[in-house]
């Protein structure tokens, strides 16, 4: 039996027992009910218009005779000029001006992102012109960043130890033996990497187009186009960065022979996926700092596209960012392994680290 034979089937076996687990389906069930939830509720309320009183919208001439009487209070301007002030000013929400290359012949001017609830009021969308591109929704950026955190951080730690939670099972119960007198132990921990990763990288593409699909049902396109890279590109660089992660867990796993020694040994990996989730919602409007974290391979799925959604990155830097991940990955591979072959047949106390890499 080859080694990509032997591998492939360790991963069939991994995914199999995974599936058959009513606990992992339900609690995947309810994830991504939760998401789908959450995205229909922002565009139910996008819809129903504005909280605590109307919006405020300058309109120059008769501009504003396409928009609802109910929920906009109208305040008239002589020209673009002053409608542009009163919305860099703050005074305004947005303004509708004549001129514009979509049917109604109007372009809606805005500070620093797209007014969805006004241009869904409109019959036919107009024109839409943001006077400060440079700038973000701040609370918009917020939920995304919570968003794209607390997926990286639950898929990782869920799927990641499962990895460790496998590798100690069936080194406690030596199955192990069995299965190292078939395949290599580099072929084993290849197998369970592989495996996991499938189920965790299936996860993720389920979340994405949930969310994507629950975004265009409630009419929030726009939002959609913008977030379109972003989430290619996380889906792209989580498959990466669990490799990582899930090496990591399997090799400190196998330092030790009991499940309830797993939780001391992994703590350093659980931080490396509990970290980027802080810092991404603490640094979200903070250019510099998502820019180190999008270099940086533990923390690039949620660095880096959330630079992409606020447009702040180059189109070559994410490629950038693979290219490092994937050297890392070479890396931690080639430590992991040793760590792994040195250490799964081991039993009893916990072997140290710095034996298991020199074997």
């Amino acid at each position: 039996m080859s080694g990509v034979q032997g591998a492939w089937i360790v991963a069939e076996r991994e995914i199999t027992v995974r599936l058959r687990s009513k606990a992992f389906l339900i609690s995947t069930g309810v994830l991504l009910l939760l998401v789908l939830a959450s995205v229909l509720a922002s565009g139910f309320l996008a819809k129903a218009g504005p909280i605590g009183g109307p919006t405020t919208v300058a309109v120059v001439g008769e501009a504003g005779a396409a928009l609802p009487s109910e929920g906009y209070e109208v305040e008239s301007v002589s020209d673009r000029a002053a409608a542009e002030r009163l919305v860099l000013d703050g005074d305004v929400e947005a303004a509708i001006v004549p001129g514009g290359d979509g049917p109604l012949d109007l372009t809606v001017l805005a500070k620093d992102s797209v007014p969805v609830s006004l241009v869904q009021a409109l019959s036919v969308s107009p024109a839409v012109d943001i006077l400060a591109p440079t700038a973000s929704n701040p609370a918009l950026a917020y939920l995304i960043a919570i968003a794209f955190g607390i997926v990286f951080m639950m898929s990782a730690m869920t799927f990641g130890t499962t990895i460790a939670q496998s590798v100690v099972e069936e080194k406690q119960t030596r199955i192990v033996e069995i299965l190292l007198a078939t395949v290599s132990a580099r072929t084993l921990l290849a197998g369970k990497i592989l495996g996991n990763s499938i189920l965790a990288l299936a996860q993720v593409v389920a979340i994405v187009a949930l969310a994507s699909i629950g975004m265009l049902a409630t009419g929030q396109d726009l939002l959609f186009g913008e977030l379109g890279s972003a989430l290619i590109w996380f889906g792209i660089l989580f498959a990466f960065a669990f490799v990582l992660l899930a090496t990591l867990y399997a090799a400190l796993a196998a330092l030790v022979s009991r499940q309830e020694d797993i939780g001391s040994v992994t703590s350093p990996v659980m931080m490396l996926v509990m970290l980027p989730y802080v810092a991404v919602i603490i640094f979200n409007d903070n250019p510099q700092a998502l820019a180190i974290m999008s270099y940086i391979p533990f923390s690039a799925p949620v660095g880096m596209p959330m630079r992409l959604y606020l447009g702040t990155a180059e189109w070559w830097e994410p490629i950038l960012s693979l290219g490092i991940l994937a050297v890392s990955i070479a890396i931690v591979l080639w430590i992991g392994a040793r760590i792994y072959s040195n250490s799964i047949l081991r039993t009893g106390t916990r072997v140290k680290l710095g034996e298991a890499i020199k074997g």
